[in-house]
């Protein structure tokens, strides 16, 4: 799993401001895809080669009967206790309150590595006198930081760099167990799917939304192979996540997803989808994992013979950014089709880790290339001199070109359903990476 850092400190001393201003210097650039949500509370951050998880918080009052900021309190506490490295931010102007000496307690306690960071030295030049106070706290040198314009952030980021923990290459589980994650929205049936694969009730289960709180990982060993399903808090809209736990439910099930190698996005057959179920399935394209659309509940749906036509072409259209991803529709609580889902699971799993060597890949290339002709741009036509597979997990493809602008995305959308129809990759997307070159350096 990637290192998570947790910015924390009281209200009003520029968080939000400063976790904006780093995703948006370090952020990854990604496309432009329906269903794919921005605006979190978590995102990646990438210094010097390494990327991590960095989380917002809410400000700690520490001394409050507010109900709100007691939720904002409880909020903090689990973003630090997911946290391996905590930014404690405060404010220059301020200087040193009591409730920074309070929070600074509260962070020593947890006993994780501790970045003290001073806000709002928005000054060129100098570092303020004033910072000096700050080493009072007794947590080490202060850094003196702008979240408007982003002074010291390099400094800032290079302190947190030297307290992440060193990448360790072993995993949780055997290399043999695919790790799949079933997320969705509250109430969609993804512990009761849990519980009939388990064959036990390993997760608690009910009418109320929200119920699961943390991550589950069930291990099953069966003739089909080795899996760990994850259960995970159903994600909900952020106007809705007003608890605070659950709010923090909702950063345990995108963690899931990037531990996960397939994710079983699960659709409630009685309520259809929605906008909520684009952006969960969004966030696991994004992340370039495989993918399984199951439809739940379908044993309470009244059909004939072209009900699951009809809803299947339904489910076609609003997932149409996730083209690549198959339907099954089952019943968590009768068990109906939940044993096909071990197979689909192996299926997506393989396709989503199949590698093409550059020979095929060249031969679908050249015949995608003269059947629709590249596009011209005053006068100047796209070529495509090559393209290669250089890794898996997502599958990723190298094209190289004369000119990257004339490669519009309606072309290269052509060429990628060139490749998925030549060779599949059913289940999962596919990622390509652009390069330049003149016809004499290839």
């Amino acid at each position: 799993m990637r290192s998570t850092v947790a910015i924390v400190g009281r209200p009003n001393v520029g968080k939000s401001t400063l976790f904006n201003k780093l995703i948006g210097q370090r952020l990854s650039i990604v496309e432009d895809t329906p269903g794919v949500t921005r605006d979190r509370i978590y995102s990646e951050c990438e210094w010097l080669g390494r990327s991590f998880m960095l989380i917002d918080t809410g400000g700690i009052e520490p001394n409050t009967d507010d109900e709100i900021l007691v939720q904002m309190k409880r909020q903090a506490e689990i973003a630090i206790e997911k946290a391996d490295v905590i930014i404690f931010l405060t404010d220059i102007k301020t200087g040193v309150t009591a409730n920074d000496y309070a929070v600074c307690d509260m962070l020593q306690k947890s006993g994780k590595p501790i970045v003290l960071a001073v806000n709002k030295c928005d000054g060129v030049g100098e570092v303020p006198l004033e910072i000096y106070e700050f080493f009072n706290l007794g947590i080490g040198d202060p850094y003196a930081v702008s979240s408007v314009h982003g002074h010291g952030t390099g400094d800032l980021l290079d302190a947190v760099f030297e307290k992440l923990p060193v990448k360790s290459e072993e995993d949780e589980y055997p290399e043999d167990y695919i790790k799949v994650a079933v997320i969705g929205k509250p109430n969609a049936g993804k512990s009761s799917l849990i519980n009939k694969i388990a064959g036990e009730e390993r997760a608690i289960v009910t009418d109320i939304a929200g119920t699961t709180r943390d991550n589950v990982d069930t291990t099953v060993v069966n003739e089909h192979g080795n899996f760990v399903f994850i259960d995970t808090a159903g994600i909900r809209k952020k106007s809705k996540v007003t608890e605070k736990i659950e709010h923090y439910s909702v950063l345990r099930a995108y963690f899931a997803v990037d531990r996960a190698d397939v994710c079983i996005i699960m659709i409630d057959a009685e309520v259809g989808f929605t906008e909520q179920d684009s952006k969960i399935a969004g966030y696991a394209h994004e992340q370039g994992k495989a993918c399984i659309v199951a439809v739940n509940k379908w044993d309470k749906i009244e059909k004939d013979e072209k009900t699951m036509d009809v809803y299947r072409k339904s489910l076609e259209e609003s997932f149409s950014f996730m083209g690549y991803v198959p339907f099954i529709f089952i019943s968590a609580k009768t068990g109906q089709r939940v044993e096909r889902l071990y197979e689909l699971i192996k299926f997506v799993f393989e396709q989503n880790s199949t590698r093409i060597s550059t020979g095929m890949l060249n031969e679908v290339l050249a015949y995608a290339t003269t059947r629709v002709q590249p596009p011209t741009d005053k006068g100047k036509r796209l070529k495509i001199f090559y393209l290669t597979q250089p890794s898996v997990k997502p599958p990723t493809f190298v094209i190289f070109v004369n000119d990257q602008e004339l490669f519009h995305f309606s072309y290269q959308r052509y060429i990628e359903n060139q490749i998925r129809a030549a060779f599949g990759f059913e289940g999962t997307p596919i990622r390509f990476i652009i390069r330049e070159r003149s016809a004499k350096d290839i």
